[in-house]
């Protein structure tokens, strides 16, 4: 018996094991087409007779440092696999994250059909760059992939490390600080994290941004540097970490879970509506969670233990009727639909005007509102989704309200109960002095003592070939809010969020090499014929009633 099993295995509240009995074959060998050997360890359930296999493909230390997960998986009736990536944890080869994982699932799926306890089921498991993995090898796995669960992540590289067109800054440094000691003992690698904190915040004002790398972490990252080089979405280098375009050819069903301030959400959503929309069958669930919450990791565990047992071995008992469960935040309570955005759901307008007002009426004949964003002196973040191993920042909706390059529009109190349930947007009618430049928006809610909760935001960068005067839309994150009766609700818009995203220098040099800076002058516009606004997902009340 394993200690660490049992305890995760009561924290998560997981079905009773079948076996305790599991045997575990360590660093088996597994050959890739360009030489390298990746190393894996099989979890082996004793006395159950033939079972499906259950992947797990990590950057991570779950092979060496978090072989419990194995061992649970086995103990409730499947073979495991746990395979190290290139690169980490005694594989070969050296570290090249997302560019490489479809060719190497590959290999690892032809060295698992020649297995002699392989019985041709095979489901995935994983969140995090593990659910990553799984879409890799997805829509080739062919039929013997019969179940996954992807959780904490989404299928495009590119759109979670660019998220609208702009590095997610303190996300990739964080990442590349954990990853480049995570194999560290213990408490040398939590000391590490901690007292690197200073050394992300510096390298994240670190120009050129290519050489950040060696101020986090002391040495240089490859892959660190890749992202650098490759910017723009349509870069062909991208081609090869992005499994977006065959989700929705993926048959085996999917149980997607996130939480609404995980960094990876809006990509895991996208995934959900492309198998939906398919035709398929995906499970959704998403919580008050951030991309580190305890609480979320027990969930994926429990959650997608009962998925790969309903679809892989008849198992039904544990699995819930509705396909989406979601936390609503505001209302404080968990919700049941039948879809993600539910078919109720109705665009509602709400126009920003020229008085600081948030209304669905149009605006009056007005002169915009006006801003400079400075990048030496970068708007800062201050709420919204995790940032991993973050750097230190000032928090609270303060220190917004103390700086003059964030406009803020606020409505009245609402007469009623308003929820919002999908996919806000916002359209901005604006102009900048310059052809290179982000556009940042968020929506808070704010009670009637003046307590502010973040909703939702988005940043978008633009690229242009002469100074910017147009209609901007920027899609916000996913959301399950209620504004409550008497509640204002806010929206802000500057161009910033740092360091979450990088700030944008605006020359439109390539971050790898730039180190001039320039300052935009911003013009927000609303007029009857330039109407600036959100649009939010609204659900009438009696649509979602629990």
């Amino acid at each position: 018996m394993n200690i660490a099993a049992t305890i995760m295995a009561r924290k998560a509240r997981l079905a009773p094991a079948e076996t305790t009995d599991v045997t575990v074959e360590k660093d088996l060998r597994i050959p890739t087409p360009d030489g390298i050997v990746l190393l894996a360890d099989h979890y082996a359930p004793q006395g159950l007779g033939n079972r499906p296999t259950i992947l797990i493909r990590s950057v991570y230390t779950d092979r060496t440092k978090g072989g419990f997960i194995g061992r649970l998986i086995a103990e409730r009736g499947f073979h495991v696999v746990i395979v190290s990536g290139r690169g980490t944890c005694g594989s070969g080869g050296a570290l090249t994250p997302f560019v490489s994982e479809r060719d190497d699932g590959r290999a690892v799926l032809a060295w698992l059909r020649d297995q002699p306890w392989s019985t041709g089921k095979l489901g995935t498991f994983g969140q995090s760059y593990n659910g990553y993995t799984q879409w890799a090898i997805a829509a080739e796995a062919g039929p013997e992939l019969q179940a996954m669960t992807t959780s904490l992540i989404g299928s495009n590289a590119y759109d979670l490390l660019y998220p609208g067109g702009a590095l997610a800054l303190e996300l990739c440094l964080g990442w590349i600080t954990m990853v480049a000691n995570q194999e560290k003992p213990v408490v040398a690698y939590l000391s590490t994290v901690a007292r690197g904190g200073k050394k992300r915040a510096q390298a994240a004002r670190r120009l050129p941004l290519t050489e950040a790398d060696t101020i986090a972490i002391g040495a240089t990252a490859p892959h660190w540097r890749d992202w650098i080089d490759h910017p723009h979405a349509d870069d062909p280098w991208w081609a090869r970490a992005d499994h977006s375009t065959t989700v929705a050819q993926v048959t085996a069903p999917n149980h997607l879970i996130s939480g609404w301030d995980d960094i990876a959400l809006p990509g895991l959503v996208r995934d959900y509506r492309a198998l939906q929309q398919a035709g398929r069958e995906p499970y959704l669930t998403i919580g008050p969670w951030q991309h580190w919450d305890a609480e979320l990791s027990l969930t994926t565990l429990r959650e997608s233990i009962t998925w790969l047992r309903a679809h892989l071995l008849n198992d039904r008992r544990q699995l819930r009727q509705a396909p989406v469960r979601l936390y609503v935040t505001g209302a404080r309570e968990w919700r049941d639909l039948e879809v993600y955005p539910p078919a109720e759901a109705r665009p509602q307008r709400l126009h920003l005007h020229p008085d600081g007002g948030l209304a669905p009426g149009l605006p009056a004949q007005s002169t915009p509102d006006r801003y400079r964003f400075d990048p030496a002196d970068p708007t800062p973040a201050v709420a919204g989704m995790s940032r991993l191993i973050g750097i230190p920042r000032k928090t609270g909706d303060g220190v917004l309200a103390r700086r003059d390059d964030v406009l803020t529009y606020t409505s009245d109190p609402l007469p009623a109960d308003l929820e919002v349930i999908g996919i806000p947007s916002a359209e901005l009618h604006v102009t900048s002095s310059l052809a290179h430049t982000d556009f940042y928006v968020r929506i808070s809610d704010v009670a009637p003592a003046g307590a502010i909760t973040h909703v939702s935001d988005a940043l978008r960068r633009l690229i242009a070939d002469q100074p910017i005067d147009e209609m901007v839309e920027i899609e916000l994150a996913p959301v399950a809010h209620r504004f409550e009766r008497g509640h204002h609700i806010r929206v802000q818009v500057t161009s910033g969020a740092y360091p979450r995203w990088d700030r944008n220098l605006g020359t439109g040099q390539p971050p790898a090499t730039a180190i001039t800076m320039r300052t935009a002058d911003q013009q927000l516009h609303h007029t009857p014929t330039r109407p600036s606004a959100v649009i939010l997902p609204v659900v009438p009340p009696t649509a979602t009633q629990p």
